[in-house]
């Protein structure tokens, strides 16, 4: 019997892809028009080339693609930049359809919703409150609560011992197989692949595969 479901956060309740695009193609245009002497292609790519290398929650990665390209930081075009990518970040901070619905009648039937993300805390706790779903959740598991990442099981681990909850008690929902389905099966949590956040991942080893958030109602 589920009591609990664990969910991750990017890709999963929120569209993180789709917000760090255009998020990301505003900061490049705006640093270009403020005098950055790049091709926005070629920007593009040694951003991403440095989201690769240190992550896509790096807090530098501005001044990083600057000092690469100039040997220094010009801080005009650094502040043009994060304005820019600020002011878009906010527009796409929303959750997919149906997810405020789906956790109040998870909350009805008196199971468990928990976030276990790779995330900083306080960027965590920024997208749950800008999607107005903070208050809908028993705890959350960022980074910083064990330093380790999926498939890590130290996450999940930190997540049964809050909850006093056994693994085949819970169902996680996640989109990144290799570290969200394959990190909760190491501990016998059921898992469910949220294609609709990865759409391109063919097969998995997920008990349970969705399309579409709401079809979580039919699992539990």
């Amino acid at each position: 019997m589920i009591k609990a479901v664990l969910f991750d956060l990017d890709n999963t309740l929120i569209d993180f892809m789709k917000m760090k695009k255009m998020s990301c193609d505003a900061a490049i245009s705006a640093m270009i028009d403020a005098g950055l002497e790049m091709k926005k292609e070629e920007a593009t790519k040694t951003l991403y080339n440095l989201y690769g290398e240190y992550g896509m929650e790096d807090p530098l990665v501005f001044q990083r693609l600057l000092q690469q390209k100039s040997g220094e930081i010009d801080h005009r075009i650094l502040a043009n930049g994060i304005v820019a990518y600020r002011k878009v970040r906010g527009g796409y901070l929303d959750s997919y359809p149906h997810v405020r619905n789906v956790l109040m009648q998870l909350r009805k039937k008196n199971i468990k919703t928990a976030i276990i993300t790779d995330a900083p805390r306080l960027k965590a706790w920024i997208r749950l409150a800008s999607m107005k779903i903070d208050d809908l959740f028993d705890t959350v598991v960022a980074f910083e609560d064990t330093n380790r990442r999926k498939p890590s099981k130290l996450p999940f681990k930190k997540v049964l011992d809050y909850l006093s909850l056994k693994p085949d008690n819970c169902l996680m929902v996640g989109d990144w197989p290799e570290r969200d389905i394959l990190g909760a099966k190491n501990l016998g949590i059921k898992t469910c692949f949220a294609r609709y956040g990865n759409p391109s991942i063919k097969k998995t080893i997920a008990d349970y595969d969705i399309s579409s958030f709401d079809e979580i109602l039919s699992i539990v």
